[in-house]
């Protein structure tokens, strides 16, 4: 059987049609599981930071953050660099103990680059006195992947003005 040259023609082309979108298909849900991957992996920071919180542990907090990491808390100076991380929650976590759980709101990924809301809600101890009082913040993080991995660049919190 012999074709004609337009058939044969918008066949292949029928063809080529057919395997890009098969391809587009592909990649598109090869994308997806990767985006599902990477907030997979920031929620596990998130979860870190929060242990880290609630059992006062320096050591774990720091291996949230990068070397160059800058945490920008409420009413203290902001700390830039594992030094100064270090200072800022030795110091706070001598004055206060949390308790809190949080929420995120929204994790955005873009390349190497993510953000993420958080909201936390529990309770802070103030340890000299022994007082125990409502604790609810607002967070922002920016995320750095650096060598596949998803750490803390920037953190920045403010607390509620009026509890949720």
């Amino acid at each position: 059987m012999i074709m004609n040259k337009p058939i044969l023609l918008i066949m292949l082309l029928f063809l080529r049609v057919g395997a890009h979108l098969v391809e587009t298909n592909y990649l598109n849900r090869e994308n997806q599981n990767n985006m599902e991957q990477e907030q997979t992996a920031i929620e596990a920071v998130l979860s870190t930071y929060e242990e880290a919180l609630n059992t006062s542990d320096v050591a774990k907090v720091l291996s949230i953050y990068h070397d160059d990491g800058v945490f920008m808390p409420t009413e203290l100076p902001t700390a830039k660099g594992t030094k100064a991380l270090r200072e800022s929650y030795t110091a706070i976590f001598s004055q206060i103990q949390l308790s809190i759980k949080f929420r995120i709101e929204e994790i955005e990924i873009t390349g190497d680059m993510a953000f993420a809301t958080t909201y936390s809600k529990g309770t802070v101890k103030v340890l000299a006195p022994g007082i125990e009082a409502p604790e609810e913040n607002r967070e922002l993080f920016v995320f750095q992947k650096r060598e596949g991995v998803w750490k803390v660049a920037r953190y920045m919190f403010n607390k509620m003005s009026k509890p949720e």
